[in-house]
C-alpha cells in the first residue's frame, strides 16, 4: 500500500506490533504508541531476567526505568525485539553493546528531568548550608534547637559542578540566580554560560568550592571518581551532593569525611546498589550522620519531568518504528532520513565489514531498482543503511539483503 502524508504505515501491521512498558511509565506514552495503533501492556514494577526471558518473544518495543536490567539473555529472547526505551536519562541498566551487536537501538530522555534535577540540587544546597533537614527532624521528635552557629547564606559563596551538560548548565543558571560563584568542570570541552568558570581539572574545582555538585553519565572513569583522595582535596566544611549515578562516590569515604568533620554536609539521591522496589529496606553508612540529606533516587521523580520524558522516549520510539531515525540513539548509528513520497524504505543493520554495500548495490542492480535515496553510517560493529527504492522491487530488494550472511536485521517500510 503506497504511503500517505510523511508518516509511512510499517509493513508489519501496525495493530500487530507490540510494547511492553515497565515501571509505571507515564500514560502520555501510552498514549503516543495507542495513537499509532500499537498494542500496549504496561506493567508497573520491574521484572528481572528470567520473567523477561519468558516476555519478550513476543515484544517488538519494550520501555524501561531504572530498576530493569537487560542482560544479553533477555535481549536474546526477544526475537522481534526492534528497540529499547530508556524513560529516563541513564543507559546503564541495558547491555548496550549486546543491543548494538543484535542491531536494536536504545533510546533515553537527555532533557526531559533536566530542571527538575536541578531545582532539586539547589534545593539541597540551601537545605545544607541553613542544617534545614536537622532542625525539621529535631522539631518533628518535639526538640527546640534554635541556633545560628555552621549556618550560612549561600550569596557569595562557591558552587563547583563537575560534569557541565544539560544539568550542569541549569545548575548553573539558577545558582547564579542565588548570588552564587559558579566554577565548572568537564572532560571535554564546554563553553561557560553566564558568569560561571571553567577549570582546567577537577582538582581545582574541588579546592576552590564550598559547595561541589556531581553531574557525570556511569562510566569506567567516573567509577569512585570522588573517593578519599578527591574529598581530602575539598575544603573544610564544603558540602558535597551527588544527583547523577551512585557508582561516582566511594560511599564509605565519604561517611568517614563527614564524620571526621571535614565535610559540613552531603546530600545523596542515588547509591552504588539501590533496592529494586519500594517495599525493600534500605541500608548505608550514610544513615543517621547530622547534616546528610538522603533521597530514594527522585532527582527526576517529578510530574512534569515524567510527562515529558514519556513523550520524549515515546517519539523517539516511534519515529524508529515509522521511519527508521535514529538521531537520538545512544548505541546505534544516527540517520535522521526524510520520508521520499512514493518510495519504499529498506532498513538494514549488518556487520560492519568490507564489501557490504557492494554486495547490497549488486543486488540493486541486478533487479534493475532504482534508488530515490541511500545513507550509510557506521560504528565499530555495524553498518546502518536507509535506503528508498521505487515500489515495484522494493520486496525482491528486501528478501535479497536480508539473505545476506552480513545482515543481522532488515525490515521494509511502505
Amino acid at each position: 500500500m503506497p504511503a500517505t502524508g510523511t508518516m509511512p504505515a510499517t509493513s508489519f501491521p501496525k495493530d500487530k506490533i507490540k510494547v511492553l512498558l515497565l515501571e509505571n511509565i507515564h500514560p502520555n506514552a501510552t498514549a503516543r504508541f495507542q495513537s499509532e495503533g500499537f498494542q500496549v501492556e504496561n506493567l508497573k514494577g520491574a521484572l528481572s531476567e528470567k520473567e523477561l526471558i519468558e516476555k519478550l518473544p513476543s515484544v517488538h518495543i519494550l520501555g524501561i526505568r531504572s530498576k530493569t536490567q537487560i542482560s544479553d539473555a533477555a535481549l536474546a529472547a526477544g526475537k522481534h525485539l526492534l528497540s529499547v526505551g530508556c524513560f529516563c536519562i541513564g543507559t546503564n541498566q541495558v547491555d548496550l553493546e549486546a543491543a548494538n551487536r543484535r542491531g536494536i537501538p536504545v533510546f533515553n530522555a537527555p532533557f526531559s528531568n533536566t530542571r527538575s534535577v536541578a531545582e532539586m540540587v539547589i534545593a539541597e544546597i540551601i537545605f545544607l548550608a541553613r542544617q534545614l533537614a536537622d532542625r525539621s527532624k529535631e522539631v518533628h521528635e518535639g526538640a527546640w534547637k534554635k541556633v545560628a552557629s555552621g549556618c550560612y547564606e549561600v550569596r557569595g559563596k562557591t558552587l563547583g559542578i563537575v560534569g557541565y551538560g544539560h544539568i550542569g548548565h541549569q545548575v548553573s543558571i539558577l545558582a547564579e540566580s542565588f548570588g552564587m560563584r559558579v566554577l565548572a568542570y568537564d572532560i571535554a570541552p564546554k563553553l561557560a554560560i553566564g558568569n560561571a568558570r571553567t577549570v582546567a581539572g577537577i582538582a581545582d574545582l574541588l579546592a576552590q568550592s564550598d559547595f561541589v555538585t556531581l553531574h557525570v553519565p556511569e562510566t569506567p572513569l567516573t567509577k569512585n571518581m570522588i573517593g578519599a583522595p578527591q574529598l581530602g582535596l575539598m575544603k573544610k566544611g564544603a558540602y558535597l551532593i551527588n544527583a547523577s549515578r551512585g557508582s561516582v562516590v566511594d560511599i564509605p569515604a565519604l561517611a568517614a569525611s563527614l564524620k571526621s568533620g571535614h565535610l559540613a554536609g552531603a546530600a545523596v539521591d542515588v547509591y552504588p546498589e539501590e533496592p529494586s522496589g519500594n517495599e525493600i529496606m534500605f541500608s548505608s553508612p550514610l544513615q543517621k550522620l547530622p547534616n546528610v540529606i538522603l533521597t530514594p533516587h527522585i532527582g527526576g521523580s517529578t510530574e512534569e519531568a515524567q510527562a515529558n520524558i514519556g513523550v520524549e522516549v515515546s517519539e523517539s520510539l516511534t519515529r524508529f518504528m515509522n521511519e527508521g531515525a535514529t538521531p537520538t540513539a545512544v548505541n546505534f548509528p544516527r540517520i535522521d532520513s526524510p520520508i521520499v513520497k512514493g518510495a519504499h524504505r529498506i532498513l538494514n543493520v549488518h556487520r560492519n565489514v568490507p564489501g557490504v554495500l557492494k554486495d547490497i548495490n549488486k543486488i540493486v542492480s541486478d533487479l534493475n531498482a532504482n534508488i530515490r535515496g541511500q545513507i550509510l553510517s557506521t560504528d565499530s560493529e555495524i553498518g546502518y543503511l536507509i535506503m528508498d527504492l521505487d515500489q515495484n522491487v522494493s520486496g525482491g530488494v528486501k528478501d535479497a539483503i536480508e539473505k545476506l550472511s552480513t545482515s543481522i536485521r532488515t525490515r521494509i517500510l511502505f
